[in-house]
């Protein structure tokens, strides 16, 4: 269970999930972010992989969360940082979720978006996908795609998710990753 109660209030569990770090030049070492989140006053941080996850406990909402993380990362390591902060119960619902099913040649991905429009702009291009290279599906706060092995940068949609305007409004992570989350 995430949620324990505290004589301060709700302590949950949390993921952090970095966008853009350890790619494209933003380069964070782990044991650095997990300092920088322990110095925020977040228990029990751990990171995950070297590509932006961190799980931690606190016991503020997650737009108060992100508002803090984002303006620390940024102060500290000298990068525009985007943030999704994600409760680890939530992100156990979105690998149960995956609609797709998972077969060897394809990977499987989840795109958190920020919000239902920029969900929509995503989407509005699935029309127009070949299915035997890639698919993608609304889910709640997310969008589902799975795609054939090597070609999910070079895919349309795969091209479509890399536009600057979805920078600070989406980040993706594949399948198994999440399940190491949870």
């Amino acid at each position: 269970m995430s949620v324990r109660r505290t004589t301060v209030g709700v302590v949950t569990a949390y993921v952090a999930l970095l966008r853009g770090i350890n790619v494209g030049g933003i380069n964070i070492r782990m044991a650095d972010l997990s300092a920088a989140f322990s110095g925020l006053g977040f228990r029990e941080v751990r990171t995950v992989l070297a590509s932006g996850n961190v799980l931690f406990t606190a016991d503020d909402e997650p737009d108060t969360l992100k508002a803090t993380i984002e303006e620390a990362l940024s102060a500290r390591f000298g990068y525009d940082a985007y943030v999704f902060v994600v409760e680890r119960t939530r992100i156990a619902e979105v690998v149960d979720e995956y609609p797709f099913d998972e077969v060897d040649g394809r990977h499987a991905y989840v795109i958190f978006v920020a919000d239902d429009a920029t969900a929509d702009d995503l989407l509005s291009a699935a029309a127009d996908l070949d299915p035997d290279v890639e698919r993608v599906t609304a889910g709640d706060g997310v969008v589902y795609r799975e795609v054939v092995a090597g070609s999910t940068v070079g895919s349309r949609f795969g091209k479509r998710t890399g536009a600057a305007r979805f920078k600070a409004t989406t980040t993706t992570r594949n399948l198994r990753t999440l399940r190491k989350l949870v």
